[in-house]
Parts: structure tokens; C-alpha cells; sequence
């Protein structure tokens, strides 16, 4: 009913070659079962890492890799398609370097001492969270459950919410421009919306126009307090719902490459690795959500996840290839 192959890859790293599943025994959880299994092997061998490769749209095997701790590491383009490279650390403190090389936490302690780097300033583990009311809003509140409301505000009410708490969101470690820049704002449409809960803000929710037919999720962020209760899962589908009635084809949205705790529900809710990219916030995943079922399609095609075939490989000017079986 299915199989796992891996191999020794240097003196360091078992690499997870091939995982399969017969077609009557997918979708139901097996592979997620396996996973601990195959982990606990390999690091009673004494393996530090686990690596493996998979189809860049290939959400069914990312998933589960993500949420047992695995990261993105890289993309591959070759003949079978294009590949994401996912890293499991075993032991030690490679988990945490690879956080402070993507920029989602800065370097400190043991990590920092390995990486040979020193922050100006050392994180400390205790963070001040200013309680803010919540302002006045544009329309009509949505529930989100367990007694969170979504509220849409004006830009400016937005920009005002998030000088005054990003700090107490945010661990990552973005780029110092030393300065405001020097030309205007792009004249773009804009989206915002404040997360309340018993009158204070919560959390908020940020988008913007890409182009003509993508939509750009900026900045989503919620107080330490109101985290791992599902309120990002929750929330995902509404903004969907909202940018796709603006018009939008395609959203599209940047996060650090380790920060599986929003990559995973991303994936989850349909979104597709689409890239990665450095930029002033560090290394950071593209990823990419259609409205458009045959541009998923075409997606598969490209990262070699399936063949060419019906209208997404006729848009790309392909002809879906007989198998010449019945």
C-alpha cells in the first residue's frame, strides 16, 4: 500500500528520498501518522538533520512535513519540475539559526555564538503590550468566533493601531533604511481591518492592490495573548471572501521562510509556494492564491506536480500527452 525510501546524505543528514501512497490509501491521514516514525529512526541513527524535496505545489506532503517541524530551505527547478527543499533539525540549535538567517527572530544565546554574530541589542523575554481601545471603525463588524470581530477602518485609523503596536507583535528583524524614503507612496487601493475583542484591538489585517488583477495581504499580526486559538485560520477565508469580491483573480502574500505557523494554515486554505525572495525583512516565502481553478492547474503543471492537460495546458499552449492507457 505505499513505501518510504531515504539515504545517508553526508555525516550529518539522512535524506528522505521517496514517500508513496497507492491511490486507495491516501487522504487519510497515513502519511502524517508515518512521519514520527520515520523521524524517530533517524535520529536514533544520530542524525542532526532530515531533508527532502517536494513538488512546489505539492500542498498534501508540505503540510504535514511543516507541522512536524520541518522548514523551507530552498527551490529547485530541474527536469521533474520545481522542488522545495524542506530541513528537519534533529538536534541542536540549527532550528533557531534558521529563524535568525530568515529574519523572523533576532540572533541571541547559543545560536548567535555559533553563527558568530553579536545583535546590539539582546531580545528580552518580557514585552510591555499596550491595551488599546478600539477606534472608530468604517462598517459593520463580523464575528469570528470565540468573541473576536473583524472591523473595517480607514487607513489612516490603521497606521496609527499598528505604530502604536508593532513592537509588541513582531520578533522579526527587518532592515534599517536609516530614513523615510525619498519618493511618494504608490497611489494603490488599500484595505484594513482591526481585530477586536472585548473593546481592544487584537490583531489586524492589511492588503493592498499588486496589479490588475492581484491582491497583496501586507501585514496580518495578532497580541501574544490571542495566538494559537485558530483566529488566523478563522480569519483567512473572510479576507478571501472580501478581496475576491473587490475583483481580484489572484492574492498574493510574503512571509519568512520558517514561520510555519502562518505558511501552514496559508497552505491549508489553498495558497501554493510560488517563490523565495530577499528583501529588507530577510528571506521570505512567496506564496499565491487563485479564484481561478484552471490557474491552479496551471500551477501543477509548471512545478511538474502533473501533466499537461484540458484548458490549463491549452492557455500555456501545450497538448495534454495520451498515456495510452484506457
Amino acid at each position: 500500500m505505499g513505501w518510504s525510501h531515504a539515504q545517508q546524505s553526508d555525516e550529518r543528514t539522512v535524506y528522505m528520498a521517496d514517500t508513496g501512497l497507492l491511490p486507495d490509501h491516501q487522504a487519510q491521514g497515513l502519511y502524517t501518522r508515518l512521519l514520527p516514525h520515520l523521524l524517530g529512526v533517524f535520529q536514533g541513527a544520530g542524525y542532526t538533520l532530515a531533508q527532502s524535496h517536494h513538488r512546489a505545489t505539492n500542498n498534501r506532503v508540505i503540510v504535514p512535513k511543516l507541522r512536524a517541524g520541518f522548514v523551507l530551505q530552498g527551490l529547485s527547478l530541474y527536469e521533474g519540475g520545481l522542488n522545495v527543499a524542506l530541513t528537519l533539525r534533529l538536534a541542536g540549535h540549527y532550528r533557531e539559526a534558521q529563524h535568525v538567517r530568515s529574519g523572523l527572530r533576532q540572533a541571541s544565546g547559543e545560536a548567535a555564538r555559533r553563527l558568530g554574530v553579536q545583535p546590539l541589542h539582546e531580545p528580552t523575554s518580557e514585552k510591555v503590550i499596550p491595551r488599546v481601545p478600539l477606534p472608530a471603525a468604517e462598517g459593520n463588524g463580523l464575528e469570528l468566533g470565540g468573541g473576536y470581530t473583524l472591523w473595517p477602518v480607514s487607513d489612516d485609523v490603521f497606521r496609527r493601531v499598528y505604530a502604536g503596536l508593532e513592537d509588541a507583535a513582531y520578533d522579526s528583524v527587518s532592515y534599517d533604511w536609516r530614513g523615510e524614503a525619498a519618493l511618494p507612496p504608490v497611489s494603490l487601493r488599500r484595505y484594513a481591518w482591526l481585530i477586536e475583542k472585548g473593546g481592544e484591538v487584537a490583531g489586524w489585517q492589511y492588503s493592498r492592490q499588486w496589479d490588475t488583477r492581484t491582491a497583496y495581504m501586507v501585514n496580518t499580526a495578532f497580541l501574544p495573548a490571542h495566538r494559537g486559538q485558530g483566529l488566523y485560520t478563522r480569519l483567512l477565508p473572510v479576507i478571501l471572501e472580501a478581496l475576491q469580491h473587490e475583483g481580484y483573480a489572484v492574492v498574493r502574500s510574503h512571509h519568512h521562510a520558517t514561520n510555519n505557523a502562518v505558511l501552514i494554515p496559508k497552505l491549508r486554505a489553498g495558497f501554493r509556494i510560488q517563490g523565495l525572495q530577499v528583501d529588507e525583512h530577510g528571506v521570505t516565502a512567496i506564496l499565491n492564491y487563485a479564484f481561478d481553478t484552471v490557474y491552479n492547474e496551471y500551477m501543477d503543471i509548471r512545478s511538474g506536480l502533473k501533466k499537461p492537460a484540458g484548458d490549463a495546458a491549452e492557455r500555456i499552449g501545450l497538448r495534454g500527452k495520451s498515456t495510452g492507457r484506457p
